[in-house]
Parts: C-alpha cells; structure tokens; sequence
C-alpha cells in the first residue's frame, strides 16, 4: 500500500519491512529498483515528467527526509516510519555479507567507490563487491558491459536524482541485476569522505542541519524545502 504525498506515492514500510521486501524482490529475480525521495524529489518531479514517472515506476519507494514525514502528517495521512537510504543500504550490506550476493558500487567522483568498497568489505565481512564505476562516464554502454559482466545481484547507483532514477530506467534491465537502488551521496559517507550527524540528530531528524553546518553552500536547497510544508498545508486546505 502506498501514500500520496503531493504526488509521489511513498511505501508504508517500517525499516525492517523495507528489507524485507528487498530481500525478496533479489529472491524473485528479473530487474527491480528502490528509490529514496525526500523533499527535494517532490520539488524536482512537479517540473520534471520522466522523474516523476521514474519514482511512479520503482519497486520499492522509500520516505528518507523528515520533511516528507511532517508533509504526509499536515495532509493528515501520516506515514509508518522515516526510512533512510543510509539505513537502508546498511541493512542490505549486512544481508548481502551473510549470503554472499555480489554487490557492484556506482557513482561518485574518481576513486570514491573504490575506497567505498574498501571500507564496506572491512565493516561487513564477507561482503563481496565485485566491482566499481565512478560518475563521470560519458557513455552508458561501457558502464552497463561492466555490470553485466561483473554478475552483481545489486548496484548502489550514486549518480544524484534526477539522473540516478532515471539511469535505472533507462539501463537498469541489461544489467543483469536483480536490484538497483538510487542512494544519492552515500558513497561519500562509506568511503569516508563525508561525515553523517551524531546519532542523536539523525534521532531527531535534524541531520539536515548538521549537513547544513558542515556544508554552508547548501543553504540554497535547503532554503526550498519548506516549501514542500506549505504545500501540504495548502493541499489539506483544499481538501485534497
């Protein structure tokens, strides 16, 4: 079952449940793909046609940002729990390293994948990565070859949203994987190149702030955000 939150239909999981259903989608073979939205992504596909279809179109639709949260509550159609890709993607690591499902690490800058893949293979032993790709590839042929080959079961694909969901449409299926997710910046946190806020602030949601302390030049986006509150307290307004 799924909740309309001003256009994107969220899944209404618990994190477990997200695991699960990933697990089993990996068991049931053929191509699937998870997407994360947070507020950002509700913006983005009011304007943008493909994305919004691409997020229609995943598997498995994940609410990580408490923005989306506190939208779906002021519409007064709360959902059951925050889901992070972060968190997500740790559970899957933990999951892969026990059954030996071959992971492949796409996206980010020249080298951040492979020092990803580094440090995931020493936090989650028998983790097996069996190949990495960083970003800035020109064309996708090469990239698609290289996955294929590679016989990974699941890609973390980090190129950034739009382009990552899109990509997973696009070339997802001649892979030959059997999950993609679209995971945005976590490379950068795996590899150690970017920190995430102490777990009490990712306790209260506030680990847009700690982004925003660190990183000053995202006040930009950050600065668009409440617009997504608005807008659901407009929608509720008007009865949708």
């Amino acid at each position: 079952m799924r909740t309309d939150v001003l256009g994107v239909k969220f899944d209404q999981v618990t994190p477990e449940e997200a695991l699960a259903q990933a697990r089993a989608l990996v068991a049931d073979g053929g191509f699937h793909y998870a997407v994360t939205p947070n507020p950002e992504f509700i913006l983005e596909a009011e304007k943008n046609e493909p994305f919004a279809r691409a997020l229609d179109g995943a598997d498995i639709v994940l609410p990580d940002g408490v923005g989306v949260l506190y939208a779906a509550k002021i519409l007064g159609r709360p959902l059951k729990a925050r889901v992070t890709g972060m968190a997500f993607a740790c559970g899957l690591l933990g999951w892969m390293a026990e059954q030996d499902i071959p992971l492949f690490l796409l996206g980010a800058k020249p080298g951040v994948a492979a020092r990803a893949a580094e440090r995931m293979v020493q936090d989650y032993p028998g983790l097996r990565v069996c190949g990495t790709q960083d970003g800035y590839f020109q064309d996708d042929a090469p990239v698609v070859e290289e996955i294929r080959a590679s016989g990974a079961q699941v890609v973390f694909v980090c190129l950034g949203a739009p382009k990552q969901e899109l990509w997973m449409v696009q070339h997802g299926a001649a892979t030959g994987a059997r999950l993609m997710v679209g995971l945005g910046g976590c490379l950068d946190v795996f590899a150690g190149d970017v920190q995430r806020a102490p777990a009490a602030m990712q306790k209260m949601g506030l680990e847009w702030l700690y982004r925003l302390v660190k990183q000053p030049k995202r006040a930009g986006r950050m600065a668009r955000l409440p617009l997504v509150l608005l807008q659901a307290c407009g929608a509720r307004l008007r009865g949708r």
